[in-house]
């Protein structure tokens, strides 16, 4: 026999068809162009993944919206379908479906700043999804985005950062983001910011990217302090960042070792590639071991001999450096490191032994 139902469920099943007739008006006064209504789907979408699947019929509407000629209309729309992407694919597709990126592309080119920032945060939302990043390839956002990499405020910038790395990673893009000379204000937003943000992270990892291309190279050349502002990301940045602060480092060297090898040396690359040798990510530990390699006097051929000690290394890159004091600095900094790995295995080994 089952049991009543509590108070509380009796309640929340009145509750319930309410509910769901109060989402449907909103939604229908959402179609009649009333913008109170577009801001109510953006705050009751603003935290709730429930409310972001009840008011995806909203979306079509709210489309339409973003083409009103009044300004509150659109950026009251613009932010309603920002919150209905987040972390729901569904509505990603079908935001890019109902026609938005004609509309989105506008707004990233808007003299207004707000809307400017909007548009490329939505931008950014929809870009995380691999169904709609061939869409928005093709939209002719990419070009808009370095734009807004250059020209936009502070968060217009870090986020156009973020959409053209997650185009990116459709390999066709890089040679598109190439072509609009997107490496000069990737070099200043790094230089601009924290060396360990999120930011930084997705700037070093476009630029890795962007550095398997010879114009890739020489753009960042060619940029004052470039190689620098990547050597510094080496020391500073997060683990992520500085995973792909070295691959950027290591690709150059690898496409070009006799044009790159002194000028990454003469950044001061050494003690941050020790460092990483030791504490950067497993990624980060072998591809710093193989750029010490490549940036000593001459480098073994890794098909013919073993992979010679990184002491031998370093000694080898330290005789090369101009002056005692930087060639000093490496040894010392390799001993440390030595110190470091070799204290590190022995409680390793001793929290080992305490749990057999």
């Amino acid at each position: 026999m089952e049991s009543p139902p509590t108070a509380a469920a009796a309640a929340a099943a009145a509750e319930r068809p309410s509910e769901a007739a109060a989402l449907r008006a909103l939604v229908d006064r959402v179609r009649a162009g009333d913008v109170e209504a577009a801001r109510e789907v953006r705050r009751l979408t603003r935290s709730s993944s429930r409310h972001r699947r009840k008011l995806a019929a909203a979306v079509e509407p709210l489309v339409a919206m973003l083409r009103s000629p009044a300004p509150d209309a659109g950026e009251a729309a613009l932010l309603a379908l920002l919150n209905l992407a987040v972390r729901d694919e569904r509505n990603k597709t079908k935001i890019v479906d109902a026609g938005a990126l004609e509309p989105l592309l506008g707004y990233l080119q808007s003299s207004d700043l707000n809307l400017q920032e909007y548009a490329t945060a939505a931008l950014l939302t929809l870009s995380a999804s691999s169904t709609t990043k061939p869409i928005i390839s093709a939209s002719g956002a990419i070009p808009l985005l370095v734009k807004v990499l250059k020209e936009g405020n502070s968060q217009a910038k870090n986020d156009s950062v973020m959409a053209l790395y997650n185009l990116s990673t459709v390999t066709d893009n890089l040679q598109t983001i190439l072509s609009v000379q997107p490496i000069p204000s990737l070099i200043e937003l790094l230089k601009g910011g924290k060396r360990s943000s999120k930011t930084a992270d997705k700037c070093c990892a476009l630029l890795e990217s962007l550095l398997s291309f010879d114009q890739g190279q020489a753009a960042l050349i060619s940029e004052e302090g470039g190689v620098l502002t990547i050597v510094e990301v080496l020391e500073e940045g997060s683990l992520q960042g500085r995973e792909h602060a070295v691959g950027a480092l290591l690709t150059m060297c690898e496409s070009d070792r006799n044009k790159y090898r002194d000028i990454i040396l003469n950044e001061g690359a050494i003690p941050g590639l020790l460092e990483l040798t030791v504490h950067g990510t497993p990624k980060s530990r072998v591809k710093a071991h193989v750029l010490l390699d490549l940036l000593r006097n001459s480098p073994y051929s890794r098909s013919k001999l073993p992979a010679d000690t990184l002491e031998n290394i370093v000694s080898n890159i330290a005789s090369q450096i101009d002056g005692e004091d930087r060639g000093g600095k490496a040894k010392k900094m390799l001993a440390e490191m030595v110190k470091v790995s070799m204290e590190q295995s022995l409680r390793h080994l001793q929290r080992r032994a305490s749990f057999a």
